[in-house]
């Protein structure tokens, strides 16, 4: 709640708890269609049916991430606030749920890593769903890069005048920020049995980081180049 009533955007409880329900609805169909749409067009195209059964799994955070976008624009629009006060903030706590996220996936043994030489990698362990292997923890990867270290920076980010007077600019950094933290830990990750490696040795993971590290990277620079804005009371 704080993080929604600092000096770039005031929303009454009533506002937050609205787009709380409008954010859920983003990354549930977002996360959803995008899973549809990037990992298994074939497979819903002739099963259409199971796109709905999300209770079976299959979940992309790229398309969460899109529905999300969404949700924070029409909910801009309808409470007339500024889109990029609000994108910034709502980027600002992500990380945090990211971190806690993936502490459960490595909880849970899924998700997990690729096969490791535990004399090199004496961290490396077995997961009961990941054979007698051992393996990179990768969960704990992506916790520390794209929870811990991305809140970090963006709060570093925060601090600094240039960010606070260019709204959007956070944003662009979270989408540069998470593009490049996950696109590093796929290196460790274990990827979907069903596709394994694509182009150029990539996973689906690095080929969906990348249109959205250039995206970041778009928004930041056209934003540092606008006139700096005042902080906007809602």
């Amino acid at each position: 709640m704080r993080r929604f009533a600092d000096a770039s955007l005031t929303l009454t409880r009533e506002a937050v708890d609205d787009f709380l329900t409008w954010a859920t609805f983003g990354v549930i169909l977002g996360g959803r269609l995008g899973y549809v749409l990037f990992y298994k067009p074939g497979f819903y195209l002739l099963h259409p049916l199971e796109i709905v059964k999300v209770w079976e799994g299959g979940m992309s955070f790229h398309g969460g991430c899109l529905g999300v976008i969404v949700a924070v624009i029409l909910f801009a629009r309808r409470r007339q606030v500024p889109v990029f006060h609000l994108g910034d903030l709502v980027c600002t706590v992500v990380p945090l749920g990211l971190f806690f996220g993936r502490l459960a996936n490595f909880i849970n043994g899924e998700l997990f890593g690729r096969p490791a030489d535990p004399t090199e990698v004496p961290w490396a362990m077995v997961f009961p769903r990941g054979g007698a292997l051992p393996r990179h923890p990768s969960q704990l990867y992506e916790a520390a890069l794209e929870g811990a270290a991305l809140f970090l920076l963006l709060m570093l980010a925060r601090s600094l005048p240039v960010f606070r007077r260019h709204p959007g600019s956070m944003a662009g950094l979270f989408l540069t920020g998470y593009g490049l933290a996950r696109f590093t830990a796929e290196f460790f990750r274990e990827p979907d049995d069903f596709l394994g490696l694509l182009w150029a040795g990539a996973s689906m993971g690095q080929l969906l980081s990348l249109p959205m590290i250039v995206a970041g990277l778009a928004l930041t620079g056209w934003v540092l180049r606008q006139p700096p804005s005042l902080p906007y009371k809602a």
